[in-house]
């Protein structure tokens, strides 16, 4: 059985920083890409990011670039998001999936497995 299960989320200030992880088990880990999206309330689930399977390859939305960071270890089965310079806008539930497309995806479909998700809130 897949779990991803995300944590690190919560409350902070704008222009604060949160790390979320995402520990992975019951997949072969290093054989899949991994990403970070996130959907606020009345709004659709959007890409945040993805790595590829060895970590590689990194792709940002337009939105985060420049101030979140992903990044993985495959020896502990975990994926990483460190977000600097958090807004507003940036508030969502934020959710990490697995994809069998090895250089990663923007594209939701394309994501095999999912969390249940992380709250974080930013404050203004």
């Amino acid at each position: 059985q897949v779990q991803l299960v995300e944590s690190g989320g919560g409350m902070v200030q704008a222009g604060g920083s949160l790390r979320l992880s995402c520990a992975a088990s019951g997949l072969t880990f290093s054989s899949y890409a991994m990403g970070w999206f996130r959907q606020a309330p009345g709004k659709e689930r959007e890409f945040v990011s993805t790595i590829s399977w060895r970590g590689g390859t990194t792709i940002y939305a337009p939105s985060v670039k420049g101030r979140f960071t992903i990044s993985r270890d495959n020896a502990k089965n975990t994926v990483y998001l460190q977000m600097n310079g958090l807004k507003p806008e940036d508030t969502a539930a934020y959710y990490c999936a697995a994809s069998k497309y090895y250089g990663g995806s923007v594209i939701r479909n394309d994501y095999d497995y999912w969390g249940q998700g992380t709250q974080v809130t930013v404050s203004s």
